[in-house]
């Protein structure tokens, strides 16, 4: 017997199991994992040039859709209002859109990383779809609000998982760049939609502002589906915490609805609103305690904690909640101090959106080089909060506010680059999906906090009731524009601390290196 075959003799005496033993591996679990979930052998190969691009195109389509919808009704809605004999109710064809979109961005985002990009992608633009059809042909304003909500299901799943998917095409150093884009999109949304709601109503029909999206959604499709066989797949398939995703869906609706309800329709101290913020708190502290409970939670706790996601989450909450609020409300502004028009107050607004996006342009482009990428963005903050506090302390002619105006917006636009892209680079790759939804999810509730807040400050400033965004400003033709500037003083004021605490996050934010290659030309610092 050579020495091999005495090895084996006594490994196979070694090897004889107790019943000890052999009792604690029957208790191991058998279940497998499902051959789908498993990496493949080897790695897929690069996307070309052409192809990112083509993906590219059709993600920034996709994100134009959901983010126009959002704004190409406003124009509109008199007409619509007119048509069906309902003016009562036509605050609902936008609010059912908003609240929809908010409550559904962290569960399309969660479902992006169970089920997989192309799936969630296909589902959203489905429901963006058929809301959109159902807008089109409602016979009577129930069914349009109820077809809104529809559209608002598949607009909120858009945004989550597009940037989930440009995570998974675009490496995190050269991710920046790309960003610039979608925040030149929403520029370009924000600005058309009104334009295109009012030239659809007037020369048109309002159904246009819904028949528009159908073919440009298919295209998207068309664009985008062939592509996504080749992108890499890093989701994984588990058990679906649907409750908890309802507790957090509960949550965020009657916390809008507080917030769109409270000082307009119900005053902010009457028993329903509070009612309403105690119900909202009840189901926010049980979702926490479901995601402490639950063995997989639809949003772990830990996950939005560490040294790199709260901060970049509050950052570009901050950054978002200052510039959409002073959207909403600086037409208010122009039309009192500056004696313009309606529509020339519209095109006033377009520094703040358009310099911002240079903002984000350059931010994204200097991450792509710089090996200390955050100082962009902690510089862009704090030039914003300078430029805000000269805002709230001076009083300027129109073009000297334009001015200082984007140079606000130029420190804000910053933020967003940095801020997405720092919290997707922290986390695992599995993962993506659901910090981008919760991110969406933090980004919209801030940003309609700030809008309910701002209006509040010039309610108490102004002492008179005025309703925003609407077509009847209520008494705005009886107050004066001396009393105009003292309240946007605080307004002003108010998106300077916004800015200060945008700044104060990116300090405290944990600066890790980017994964990607560096651009040739790297900086040292």
């Amino acid at each position: 017997m050579n020495k091999h075959e005495r090895q084996g003799d006594e490994s196979a005496g070694h090897d004889t199991l107790s019943d000890e033993r052999a009792g604690e591996l029957s208790r191991i679990t058998t279940e497998v994992i499902d051959v789908s979930d498993a990496p493949p052998i080897a790695p897929p190969a690069p996307l070309t040039q052409d192809e990112v691009r083509t993906i590219l195109m059709s993600l920034l389509l996709t994100m134009f859709l959901a983010a126009l919808d959002q704004t190409i009704v406003a124009t509109a809605l008199p007409t619509i209002g007119r048509q069906f004999n309902d003016v009562s109710n036509l605050s609902w064809v936008i609010t059912a859109y908003l609240l929809a979109s908010t409550a559904v961005a962290p569960v399309f985002g969660t479902l992006s990383d169970i089920y997989g990009r192309r799936v969630m992608i296909t589902v959203s633009l489905a429901l963006f779809i058929a809301g959109s059809v159902l807008c089109a042909v409602a016979p009577n304003m129930p069914i349009l609000i109820v077809a809104r909500g529809l559209q608002g299901l598949g607009g909120g799943g858009i945004m989550p998982v597009v940037q989930t998917v440009i995570s998974d095409v675009v490496s995190p150093r050269e991710r920046g760049r790309y960003q610039a884009y979608f925040s030149g999109v929403w520029m370009a949304a924000g600005l058309m939609g009104p334009v295109l709601g009012g030239v659809f109503a007037e020369h048109l029909h309002w159904s246009m502002i819904f028949w528009i999206n159908v073919p440009l959604a298919v295209g998207a499709l068309f664009l985008l589906l062939p592509k996504m066989g080749k992108i890499p797949v890093f989701h994984r398939r588990r058990k679906v915490d649907w409750l908890g995703g309802l507790l957090l869906m509960a949550s965020a609706v009657v916390f809008m609805l507080v917030l769109s309800w409270g000082g307009n329709r119900y005053p902010w101290l009457s028993p329903t609103i509070m009612a309403m913020i105690g119900g909202s708190v009840a189901l926010a502290l049980a979702f926490v305690w479901h995601a402490r409970n639950a063995d997989e939670p639809f949003l772990p706790l830990s996950l939005l904690g560490g040294s790199v996601v709260p901060y970049a989450m509050a950052a570009g909450g901050c950054a978002l909640g200052a510039i959409t609020a002073l959207t909403v409300h600086l037409p208010l502004y122009y039309e009192v101090v500056y004696h313009l028009s309606a529509s020339e107050a519209g095109l006033a607004l377009i520094p703040l959106a358009a310099v911002s996006t240079c903002g984000a342009a350059f931010a994204g482009r200097t991450m792509a080089r710089a090996r200390h990428y955050k100082r962009v963005a902690i510089f862009g903050t704090c030039v914003a909060t300078f430029f805000g506090i000269i805002l709230a302390v001076t009083t300027l002619p129109l073009w000297g506010l334009l001015v200082v105006l984007s140079l606000f917006a130029l420190g804000l636009g910053t933020t967003f680059p940095v801020s997405v892209v720092s919290l997707q680079n922290s986390v695992a790759r599995a993962q993506i999906g659901t910090v981008t939804g919760a991110m969406n999810f933090f980004r919209s509730l801030m940003s309609s906090f700030m809008v309910a807040a701002f209006s509040a400050i010039l309610l108490m400033a102004l002492g008179t009731e005025i309703t925003f965004g609407g077509e009847h400003r209520g008494t705005v033709g009886a107050i004066s524009a001396a009393d105009m500037i003292t309240a946007f003083h605080y307004v002003f004021g108010a998106a300077a601390a916004l800015m200060a605490t945008a700044a104060l996050c990116m300090i405290l934010m944990e600066e890790r290196p980017l994964a990607g290659p560096s651009a040739p030309a790297e900086l040292a610092e």
